[in-house]
């Protein structure tokens, strides 16, 4: 499965560095990354998603790990991450330790769900999408390389997309 396009935008002209891909599910992130060279540590609360994205990983550098972010079982680490990626999985409480986690002149690339009030879209509850600029408000300080929260194609709800260079 392709990488979203906002990640291969995001570090096309970007050097391999240090990458975690939050909830990263299967890794479709984690493995174009460590195709490109980036050495990746991938973290789910999925056993079954860590084990195949393992099986698949095979040759590259991405360290796989099962740890419920939700329990605090990955701490981030200061200035540890060229990059962040973080696609469709929302915990507010995660954001001052990404902040954090990425290193002057490092990136986080993020897609999340926005509050919509359409009848089919899903999820729905307030805890698992943002409000509108939320995303944005959190990174503040940080220069925006992109922002842009409204309808996709592909997907059946609005989002919000990020790609933001910490400066300092």
């Amino acid at each position: 499965m392709a990488p979203a396009d906002l990640l291969a935008r995001a570090v096309e002209t970007v050097p391999a560095g240090r990458a975690l891909d939050l909830a990263c599910g299967l890794g479709r992130h984690a493995l174009f990354l460590a195709r490109l060279g980036w050495n990746v540590t991938a973290v789910d609360a999925s056993r079954v998603a860590i084990e195949r994205l393992r099986e698949r990983a095979a040759g590259h550098a991405v360290d796989a790990r099962v740890a419920d972010l939700e329990k605090g079982e990955f701490a981030i680490g200061a200035g540890a991450w060229d990059l962040i990626c973080d696609f469709f999985y929302l915990q507010r409480s995660l954001f001052a330790d990404i902040r954090a986690g990425v290193r002057p002149g490092g990136l986080f690339v993020a897609t999340m769900h926005l509050l919509d009030d359409a009848p089919d879209a899903r999820p729905r509850n307030p805890d698992f999408v943002l409000r509108e600029g939320e995303l944005e408000a959190a990174f503040a300080g940080w220069t925006l390389l992109h922002y842009h929260e409204g309808a996709r194609s592909d997907r059946r709800r609005r989002v919000a997309e990020l790609i933001a260079r910490r400066d300092t």
